[in-house]
């Protein structure tokens, strides 16, 4: 079994765990909800879900997650919306982002939560679009040399890998579309 962890203090949790679910690997995975330390080391992967990434930051710091994934961070991570922020090199009052990937990020870029939509996002390496959502949505808006750019809207950087992490600022988990999860996937056994 390939144990997955799914943060699981705000957001698209379950999402997350019904998309694993879905994806060729389903048989063998074993996910684990994180809302407290102690359980990061136990995991070949983890997704960092949307949500508000203040309220993740706050109580990661709090349990002492933060540093958990810091120790462990030679896994693959999916970070999704606010699971990017929290990748990305982002600081400020609120929110310390861990810098496991080297990108800069501005919150909430496409507005607020009415603001939402939905677009067929042509993603590299995908045979076809994918149907993202965008949910007060982040965009990178600066990525290092290392890091490899999946997809834009317009002029904005929405999906990135940096080894064996992947920032994306959409929730793949609301579609029905388990490409990214299957790709992630696809991460974790490969680091093997």
């Amino acid at each position: 079994m390939i144990t997955i962890g799914v943060l699981a203090i705000q957001g698209d949790v379950l999402e997350h765990v019904r998309a694993l679910k879905k994806t060729d690997y389903s048989s063998q995975v074993n996910v684990l909800a994180i809302k407290k330390s102690g359980f990061v080391p136990e995991c070949e992967g983890l997704i960092i879900p949307g949500g508000e990434s203040t309220t993740i930051s706050h109580i990661m710091r709090i349990e002492g997650i933060d540093q958990e994934i810091l120790d462990n961070a030679e896994m693959p991570i999916m970070g999704t919306c606010a699971g990017l922020i929290i990748l990305s090199r982002y600081q400020d009052a609120d929110v310390t982002g861990l810098k496991l990937m080297d990108v800069d990020v501005s919150r909430n870029a496409f507005g607020r939560q009415v603001d939402s939509f939905e677009l067929p996002l042509q993603v590299t390496g995908f045979d076809s679009p994918f149907d993202a959502i965008f949910i007060r949505a982040p965009v990178i808006t600066n990525v290092g040399e290392a890091v490899n750019v999946l997809s834009r809207v317009g002029n904005f950087v929405v999906a990135a890998q940096q080894e064996n992490k992947l920032g994306l600022a959409f929730h793949p988990e609301l579609s029905t579309d388990t490409r990214f999860h299957r790709y992630f996937m696809d991460m974790v056994v490969n680091s093997k």
